[in-house]
C-alpha cells in the first residue's frame, strides 16, 4: 500500500510538471521551469526530474562534455586571434581590454559551471525538499518575479544579438559565440538569484510560524500559573519549537551550500558586471566625440545605453536579493527573543535559548570567498565604477590634446 500510494504521488507530481503555469507557479519545480528549460537549451543542464528528484543523464552530460570542449578551443582561438596574431584589431586599447575580460571570464565560468554540475544536483535537491514546506501562494508570489526575469533577460539578449552583427568587429561565428556565453552568464546568475528567493521564503516562513506562536504564547499568558500547565510543560509549542529550530539549520545548510558552490561563478560575475558598466559608459562617452550623423555610429549608442540598463538591472536584482534575505534570515532572532520576552515556562526559555545560539551561530548571509552580496557591495560598485570612469576620461582628454599638439607641430 506504501508503495503504491508513492508511485501515486509521484505520477501526480510528473503531471503538475508537465501541466506548469507561466506566473502561476505550484512548486520548485514549476516554479523553476523556465530556468531549467532556457539551461536544457543552452546544454549545461544534464540533470532530468524523476519523481521530483533530479538525476544526471549520460546523454546530456555528454552533450555538456562537448559543448564545453568546443567552448574552451574556440575561446583559445579568438584570444589567440586578439592578442597574439593580430586579426582581430580594435580602434581603442580599452576596447581591446574588455574584450580580453570579457572572453576570459566568460570562459571561466563557463568551465566552473560545467565542473560543479553534480555539486548544484545536490543543491538544487536540497532546495526542492525544504521549499515543500511553503504554502502555495508563497510559490505564485515568487513566479511573478522569477519568471518574468528569467524569459525576458533571455530574449532580450537574443534580441540584442540581432542589432549588434552591425556594429561588432567580429564574424558571424565569433558573434553567435559571443551571444552563448552572455547566456550562460545569465542563466547561472538568474539560477543563483531563484536558489536566493526560495531560500528567502523559506525564512520568512519560518519567521511567519514563530510569530504565530509568539500569539499563541501571549494568548496563553494569564494561564500560566496553573499547577496543570506547568505539569504539561506545554509539549504543543515545545514540538513546534523544535522542528522550527531544525527547519532553520536545514535551511541555514542550504545557504552555506549555496555559497560554497556559486562563490566563483559569483565573483566572476561581479567582475564581469563591473568591468563591463565601467567600459560601457566610457565607450558612451567617447561616442560624443565621433560624428553621430552616421547610423551604425546611432546604433551603437542604442545598444550601449541597452546593455547599460541590462548590466544594471541585474546586479542591482542579485544584490536585492541576497540584501533581503539576509534581513529576512536575521528577523527571526528578533522574534525568537520577543517570545523570549513573553513566556516563564522554563523548558520553552530552554527550547528559545538554544534557538537564539543557532541563529548567533548561522550568519545567513549571502556571500562570495568572503565578500558579502548586498546593498553596500552595490554601493562600492558604484563608487568604484565613478573612480575608474574619471581615470578613463583623463586617459581619453589626454590622447585627444597630445593628437592636436602633434597635429599643430605637422
Amino acid at each position: 500500500m506504501i508503495n503504491m500510494s508513492l508511485k501515486f504521488r509521484r505520477c501526480t507530481e510528473c503531471k503538475m510538471w508537465k501541466k506548469w503555469q507561466l506566473f502561476h507557479a505550484t512548486d520548485f519545480q514549476s516554479l523553476m521551469h523556465p530556468c531549467f528549460t532556457f539551461c536544457r537549451i543552452l546544454g549545461i543542464f544534464p540533470y532530468r526530474i524523476n519523481a521530483s528528484t533530479f538525476e544526471t543523464t549520460k546523454q546530456r552530460s555528454i552533450l555538456a562534455t562537448v559543448i564545453i570542449g568546443i567552448l574552451c578551443i574556440y575561446e583559445l582561438g579568438v584570444l589567440c586571434r586578439i592578442n597574439i596574431i593580430g586579426t582581430i584589431k580594435f580602434d581603442t586599447i580599452a576596447l581591446a581590454f574588455e574584450r580580453n575580460c570579457f572572453f576570459t571570464l566568460s570562459g571561466f565560468i563557463a568551465i566552473v559551471t560545467y565542473i560543479l554540475n553534480g555539486s548544484r544536483m545536490h543543491l538544487l535537491q536540497n532546495i526542492m525538499e525544504i521549499s515543500l514546506r511553503l504554502p502555495p501562494d508563497s510559490y505564485r508570489k515568487l513566479s511573478k518575479l522569477i519568471h518574468a526575469k528569467d524569459i525576458f533577460g533571455f530574449f532580450f539578449l537574443i534580441g540584442q544579438a540581432t542589432f549588434y552583427r552591425f556594429v561588432l568587429e567580429f564574424n558571424n561565428m565569433d558573434k553567435i559565440f559571443i551571444l552563448y556565453m552572455n547566456l550562460i552568464i545569465l542563466q547561472m546568475d538568474m539560477l543563483y538569484i531563484n536558489c536566493v528567493c526560495v531560500l528567502k521564503a523559506c525564512f520568512k516562513e519560518i519567521n511567519d510560524n514563530l510569530a504565530n506562536l509568539e500569539q499563541v504564547v501571549m494568548n496563553d499568558e494569564p494561564h500560566l500559573l496553573r499547577r496543570i500547565y506547568h505539569k504539561q510543560k506545554n509539549p504543543f509549542l515545545l514540538m513546534k519549537l523544535k522542528a522550527l529550530r531544525k527547519q532553520h539549520l536545514i535551511t541555514s545548510d542550504a545557504v552555506q551550500m549555496l555559497n560554497t558552490i556559486f562563490s566563483p561563478q559569483l565573483l566572476a560575475t561581479i567582475v564581469i558586471t563591473f568591468s563591463e558598466l565601467t567600459f560601457l559608459l566610457y565607450f558612451y562617452i567617447f561616442h560624443w566625440k565621433i560624428d553621430t550623423k552616421n547610423v551604425n555610429h546611432k546604433l551603437l549608442d542604442w545598444l550601449l545605453l541597452t546593455s547599460l540598463m541590462y548590466q544594471c538591472i541585474k546586479i542591482a536584482l542579485m544584490g536585492w536579493a541576497c540584501d533581503t534575505g539576509k534581513d529576512e534570515a536575521m528577523r527571526i532572532g528578533t522574534t525568537v527573543h520577543e517570545i523570549l520576552n513573553d513566556t516563564i515556562d522554563e523548558q520553552i526559555k530552554d527550547e528559545l535559548q538554544l534557538f537564539s545560539l543557532q541563529v548567533l551561530q548561522r550568519e545567513n548571509t549571502f556571500s562570495a570567498k568572503g565578500l558579502i552580496v548586498d546593498a553596500t557591495l552595490l554601493v562600492g560598485i558604484v563608487s568604484n565604477i565613478t573612480t575608474y570612469l574619471l581615470i578613463l576620461i583623463q586617459f581619453l582628454i589626454t590622447d585627444q590634446v597630445c593628437n592636436k599638439i602633434t597635429n599643430n607641430i605637422t
